[in-house]
């Protein structure tokens, strides 16, 4: 197989002849011609991974003729071939889009390096296209799975917004998908090549949060042994995405705040400050404005972040969507387990739509992709769904309990198999089933503690 394939441009046949040989030997495929318009239109035939090309030629001036070819293929690797070398060279060479350049005589071992570099970068850069396109096409509008009108109404918002440079505040439930809207604010963007970087600010005490967000210096603290760049540089030119920003604490929500306002911001440890032109998407569970009332939220970092705000239906209220993320998520998960697509019986489907989904979409998927996995034929019935759905084994009913079960045994049971119930539909985030229960998540953690309940590690981020 080979390794790549390669022109090379130049007008003395016994570069040309020597070239091929070499490059042939050590397994690439070539091609070679020894004046622009030749080279020209063998590039117009067939695609090449890198193009090594004579700086002077016959018939063109090989600086003129890259700037051609960059307009034609921007993604080609191009080396230069040049008599001599200076930083001019290096300059000019650079400007008109090559990734290098090497000058006569060279080192055959040097020119393999270089060659073998610029081939294994054309093909990083055609698989980070590919995967560009694949997030595009899993997270664009179609992807966006509904009919019902909510979610009508989100899609003519999203598709209004997403071209702007506003901040976006999405606010729902657990679970209703606010980080797929996010993401397809981002993909259906002008920023859409450039970063979409997720944060879950709710996941990380305030001192490592901001690190994470605004980077450090050497020695900010004991741990920090090298500077380290934050989420908001790694987010230039793209978009930051604040989950459960209403666990962000008040010293950091002023940070926020200053870099929505002025776009400037200081790594912890640092003095000098760093610029950056980043869209926020942040999202909330709760709300923000109760929060703003009872003093734990800043009023003006609210204004700043409602300044367009998509509301998420929880899915007992678009109940008619059901049916079609069945069928969305069953297809995922078939093709994830290279499966045929199965279908799912009536009576399997009845209890999906009268289920209250306390979960919302994150849940239904779960109970989907549990089925598929469990599935041994083309066919789900009620046998494959989970228990609590047909309203047996519910965490909230008393079986019947042994003898002699002291009343603080049962009760001490069925907080269990409460807890356990919610972090299952909550994918085993701590966080959230915090959320849901309406308790401090160092409550939560303290109960899970002495109940002995084993945490299980999550199936999807």
């Amino acid at each position: 197989m080979s390794k790549g394939s390669i022109l090379v441009v130049d007008d003395e046949s016994e570069i040309r002849e020597g070239l091929e040989l070499l490059l042939s030997t050590e397994g690439y495929s070539t091609s070679s011609a020894e004046t622009g318009e030749a080279g020209l239109a063998l590039l117009e035939e067939k695609p090449f991974d890198l193009l090594l090309l004579d700086v002077s030629l016959p018939d063109r001036n090989g600086l003129d003729l890259l700037r051609e070819i960059r307009r034609r293929d921007p993604h080609l690797a191009v080396v230069l071939i040049t008599a001599y070398g200076s930083i001019d060279m290096a300059r000019a060479a650079f400007k008109s889009g090559a990734q290098d350049y090497i000058t006569k005589p060279w080192s055959n071992d040097e020119l393999l390096i270089q060659v073998a570099h610029a081939v294994e970068g054309r093909r990083l850069r055609e698989e980070n296209v590919q995967l560009k396109r694949a997030l595009k096409q899993r997270y664009n509008f179609e992807n966006i799975v509904g009919k019902s009108e909510p979610m009508l109404k989100i899609f003519d918002l999203v598709a209004q917004v997403a071209n702007s440079r506003s901040t976006v505040l999405l606010q729902g439930e657990s679970g209703t998908g606010k980080e797929v809207i996010a993401k397809a604010l981002h993909l259906n963007s002008p920023r859409h090549d450039r970063p979409f970087v997720p944060v879950n600010t709710g996941s990380m005490p305030t001192d490592l949060l901001e690190s994470t967000l605004f980077g450090h210096v050497k020695g900010a603290f004991t741990s920090a042994i090298a500077s380290k760049k934050g989420l908001f540089e790694m987010a230039d030119r793209g978009t930051l995405f604040l989950d459960e920003i209403a666990t962000m604490g008040l010293d950091t929500q002023a940070k926020i705040l200053r870099v929505l306002q002025d776009r400037r911001f200081m790594h912890l440890g640092g003095v000098q400050e760093v610029q950056v032109d980043v869209r926020i998407i942040a999202a909330t569970n709760v709300d923000l404005r109760q929060l703003v009332r009872e003093g734990r939220f800043r009023e003006d970092l609210f204004y700043r972040l409602n300044v367009i705000t998509i509301e998420l239906p929880p899915l007992r209220q678009r109940k008619e969507d059901i049916p079609l993320l069945v069928d969305f998520f069953l297809k995922r998960y078939a093709d994830e387990n290279d499966r045929p697509v199965p279908n799912i019986t009536p009576e399997a489907l009845r209890p999906l739509m009268s289920y209250s989904w306390p979960g919302n979409v994150r849940e239904l998927e779960n109970v989907i992709e549990r089925a598929v996995v469990l599935s041994s034929g083309i066919n789900i019935g009620v046998d494959l769904l989970p228990d609590n759905l047909l309203g047996r084994g519910s965490a909230f009913s008393l079986h019947d309990p042994p003898a002699d079960s002291s009343l603080f045994e049962i009760v001490e049971d069925v907080e269990r198999r409460i807890i356990t119930e919610m972090l299952e539909k909550c994918n085993w985030n701590q966080t959230e089933a915090a959320e849901h229960f309406k308790v401090p998540l160092s409550t939560l953690n303290q109960k899970i503690r002495r109940l002995n309940i084993e945490i299980k590690k999550k199936t999807r981020g």
